[in-house]
């Protein structure tokens, strides 16, 4: 129960607690007022109001009982006096009690003035992140992280950052990790000790081999019981130490302010994943007098690393004698395309992109080719097939982007170990994509050009699309085609949407069919994780807020993953549409087992009405059952300026 009514406000004075006849003779409550917490009870017609932490091991006295004239603390079974605290003889731990009076109104209580709020490290941290240009976090507050929460509430209530609570920390992360794939900037993820930092590894070791900025905040059991096996007590430094490039416990005497800074700038310069654990007393240390936070002034340069003379000599070479190059931009160009676009419109050279770089050029492109590898476009691998040289910017050549390794190769890259990672290639290059673009640019000026393939790029589209149109029929009776539903999501979604797709054949099927304009892509790129998109959906929209529509798809296993956090996007008015292709079963899974010639088992699944799903959680939930009725669902759920789901039952073989 929480009381408001007071004889002076809410810091000081007399509240009233009770009304008349409310708490019955025997029974001990929870009452709260303003930040006090408070255990009322009533024994033998005296009301009694004591701190409701009992000072053994901080229970909750409320939640207790009275037994044999004594309050009994339901922890540990610790006595008190119901109504002035005072324990049994031979000990002497009492928890604070205070004045009551019985009115003819009800019971009040009088409590003293709250103290004033005193700044502590997680104060001065906070403002570190906040400076770093922290402005979202996605966790879970409990009992280990309630210091550092109360900085971020602070910070929440000055306008400097917000904090979304979210259902489970794996979407924490997940979340956090999609802002950073879409920004280049940070946000972070927050859980408290034990499992609900362990719970937030797999979206961290997502935002790791994506090369994306993130920042995981863990609470911590106090270190006077660190490594004596108590509630919660994990090695986190330990069980974090693959995934994150930066791994710090803050201490007592720690520069608080100074671990900060090095979190942030690790995540930022190496987009890497950055790790800061906080012991429980730490949290609440009140900061040193005139303790200053801290920030990115002095710490950064700028990137912009232009490439070697000789390397770029070479590459002028490779490219001024090619005939048929193909240009490959990975998902490390997503913020420098527009350089790399205007250097293939200068030699007139096709474009393709690999899958986790969707997005990135137009399908609409005159040189735009579309999406290599296994979820790609027939486009691309023709070119990819017919080419003299692969100039690659930004690419990992893993073994599913589909760029051929015996082809002649300059690859481009501002890190050097991606150079040549999988094989060697013919000019690896190494600086900013963005800078060796345009110097390539600046070198290839004096009327170098490849002949101009926009023709043939239209007429390999033109195949494909009539190839894609034939199967826009094809019904077996059991459900919509994936073809059919990319059709219409690529006519009716807007250009400047952001689309966070998840894991499985919808997402193949999502690389092949959709045709992109000017929208963002994000993915759980190599690790591939199941569950992502909807989770990655919420990052986006802290990201933009209602600036650019926020799309989300998934199949029914990827939303199942993480399903309750439609309630979250519903609490944060968090305007996501979110496509669910449910076919009932994990498909990518029942293709994988029939293509190795095994048995499919147990791929299928049962699942919910995911519309009426939708709609108990305050979403707009609606369904679609034949292709006829895409159009005018999908164009209902885009347009609700809230949450909304649209399930579409998929024939899981037409993919």
């Amino acid at each position: 129960m929480d009381q408001e009514n007071s004889d002076q406000g809410p810091t000081g004075g007399w509240h009233k607690i009770l009304e008349p006849g409310e708490l019955p003779d025997g029974r001990v409550r929870t009452v709260t007022v303003g930040r006090h917490s408070l255990a009322v009870t009533c024994h033998q017609g005296v009301f009694g109001a004591l701190d409701n932490r009992c000072p053994h091991q901080g229970g909750p006295l409320g939640e207790g009982s009275i037994e044999n004239g004594w309050l009994r603390c339901p922890w540990h079974g610790y006595d008190y006096n119901p109504t002035d605290g005072s324990p049994p003889r031979g000990f002497d731990d009492a928890p604070a009690c205070y004045p009551v009076q019985e009115r003819d109104d009800g019971v009040y209580v009088a409590l003293p003035a709250e103290t004033a709020r005193v700044r502590t490290v997680s104060d001065v941290m906070v403002e570190t992140l906040v400076s770093w240009g922290v402005r979202a976090v996605f966790g879970m507050v409990g009992h280990s992280n309630l210091g550092f929460a109360d900085a971020l509430r602070e910070a929440e209530q000055r306008g400097d950052l917000r904090f979304y609570g979210i259902r489970h920390e794996g979407a924490a992360s997940f979340a956090a990790t999609a802002y950073g794939k879409l920004t280049g900037g940070l946000a972070a993820c927050f859980a408290i000790a034990g499992p609900g930092s362990t719970n937030l590894m797999t979206g961290l070791y997502d935002a790791k081999v994506d090369r994306a900025p993130v920042l995981a905040l863990c609470g911590q059991v106090p270190s006077s019981v660190r490594g004596r096996g108590a509630f919660q007590d994990v090695d986190l430094e330990g069980a974090f130490a693959d995934v994150a490039a930066y791994n710090q416990t803050v201490s007592a005497r720690s520069d608080h302010a100074e671990l900060v800074n090095l979190a942030c700038k690790t995540a930022l310069v190496q987009r890497d994943v950055a790790l800061l654990v906080m012991p429980d007393e730490v949290q609440v240390q009140p900061a040193a007098d005139g303790a200053a936070s801290g920030g990115p002034g002095g710490r950064l340069a700028r990137p912009e690393m232009p490439p070697s003379p000789a390397a770029l000599d070479a590459a002028v070479a490779r490219v001024s004698a090619a005939e048929r190059p193909l240009f490959v931009l990975g998902a490390g160009a997503r913020f420098d395309a527009a350089e790399v676009v205007g250097l293939a419109e200068q030699l007139g050279a096709p474009m393709a992109t690999t899958f986790k770089a969707k997005g990135q050029i137009s399908d609409h492109h005159a040189l735009g080719c579309g999406v290599l590898g296994r979820s790609g476009t027939p486009i691309a691998s023709w070119f990819m097939n017919e080419s003299d040289l692969i100039v690659a910017f930004g690419a990992s050549f893993s073994n599913h982007t589909g760029i051929a390794p015996y082809k002649p190769i300059v690859q481009v890259d501002y890190d050097p170990m991606a150079l040549g990672r999988f094989h060697p290639v013919d000019v690896p290059v190494l600086g900013h994509v963005g800078v060796t673009a345009r110097a390539l640019a600046e070198r290839l000026a004096a009327g170098a050009s490849c002949g101009d393939h926009r023709a043939e790029v239209a007429e390999r589209w033109a195949i494909w699309r009539q190839e894609k149109a034939s199967r826009l029929a094809d019904n077996q009776g059991r459900g919509v085609s994936s073809a059919a539903v990319f059709d219409s999501l690529s006519r009716l979604c807007p250009a400047d949407a952001v689309i966070a797709v998840d894991v499985g054949n919808n997402t193949y099927s999502f690389g092949r069919y959709f045709e992109t304009r000017a929208q963002s892509v994000l993915m759980s790129g190599y690790l591939g994780s199941i569950g992502f998109g909807f989770p990655a959906a919420m990052g986006a929209w802290a990201a933009v807020g209602d600036s650019r529509p926020i799309i989300s798809v998934s199949g029914d296993g990827g939303f199942g993953q993480y399903a309750m956090e439609l309630t979250t996007a519903v609490k944060y008015n968090m305007d996501i549409t979110h496509v669910l292709l449910n076919n009932s079963q994990l498909g990518k899974i029942s293709k994988e087992q029939r293509a190795g010639r095994w048995d499919v088992w147990q791929t299928a699944l049962h699942n919910p009405d995911f519309a009426d799903y939708a709609n108990l959680c305050g979403a707009l939930g609606l369904r679609v059952t034949s292709a006829g009725q895409l159009d005018d669902t999908l164009q209902t759920a885009l347009s609700h300026p809230d949450p909304a789901l649209v399930e579409i039952i998929c024939d899981p073989d037409l993919v």
